[in-house]
């Protein structure tokens, strides 16, 4: 749909209008979610430089591209020209729009998510406890939102060791992510994938295992088999299964086999 929003854009309105370059982003974001993450780079570099030369560099447009551009920057790994970006995104959407509009907070996650990848783990708890409580101020507890924030806050509490903390964030985000966005929303299963990532750090194997059996058949049924979250929890799952002593199991599940006894993946 979106591949072809654009074409028609591109045709009737130019490539450089403004709701050709939102097409433009919103099939690069697409991209990334998909995992063709070079793709969307590619797409966003150029609908970067034509929205700022046809809009300026402080247009919600402009950062809106910018950040998209930046959260690719980080699944290539490069952390570091990511967080000059955003840094830069972050100022501009604070002088524009306040601290408190959604697009300034969006900057702020994306950055402090940032920091967490750049070992700098203090000052991204820093950011997103103060991003947490501004969402849920300004969202409520229940928007998607608030959810994420809360959940690259457990993250970054498991880094710090924090296990038992994190434990009980996820474990709240998550009953609210099913009960918001439904069990088999993506956001819904990362939540989980991090719970039992959690619990496995906290050494509740069987109970981190049953709940990666259950989020990576519902991956597999919404999103794919090669999907990256779906071959995160794999990976996750094949770890427990390992962490519990049963390493044939996990050889099978990384080959992409089943193993001869099954493993539970009833659903709720």
């Amino acid at each position: 749909m979106l591949e072809d929003t654009l074409t028609r854009s591109r045709r009737t309105l130019g490539d450089d209008h403004p709701a050709t370059l939102q097409a433009n982003n919103g099939l690069a974001v697409t991209l990334n979610e998909l995992g063709k993450h070079t793709e969307a780079r590619h797409m966003l570099e150029d609908t970067l430089t034509r929205s700022r030369r046809t809009l300026g560099d402080d247009h919600p447009a402009t950062l809106q591209a910018n950040n998209g551009l930046a959260i690719i920057l980080n699944a290539l790994g490069e952390h570091t020209e990511a967080r000059r970006m955003l840094e830069d995104i972050l100022t501009r959407r604070r002088r524009t729009l306040g601290d408190d509009h959604r697009h300034t907070l969006q900057a702020a996650n994306s950055l402090a998510v940032t920091l967490n990848a750049l070992g700098e783990h203090t000052e991204a708890r820093r950011m997103l406890e103060d991003i947490l409580t501004r969402r849920r101020r300004t969202l409520g507890d229940d928007h998607r939102r608030t959810l994420q924030s809360a959940n690259s806050l457990a993250l970054v509490l498991n880094t710090l060791g924090e296990h038992t903390e994190a434990r009980r964030m996820l474990e709240n985000s998550l009953t609210r992510s099913r009960r918001a966005l439904g069990d088999d929303h993506p956001d819904t299963l990362l939540s989980a994938h991090n719970f039992a990532v959690t619990l496995h750090a906290l050494r509740s194997y069987p109970e981190a295992a049953k709940l990666l059996e259950n989020v990576r058949a519902r991956q597999r049924d919404v999103l794919g088999d090669h999907h990256r979250d779906t071959l995160r929890t794999t990976r996750a799952l094949a770890d427990t299964l390992t962490a519990m002593g049963k390493r044939f199991a996990a050889q099978k599940l990384l080959a992409g086999k089943k193993p001869k006894r099954r493993l539970g993946r009833k659903r709720r």
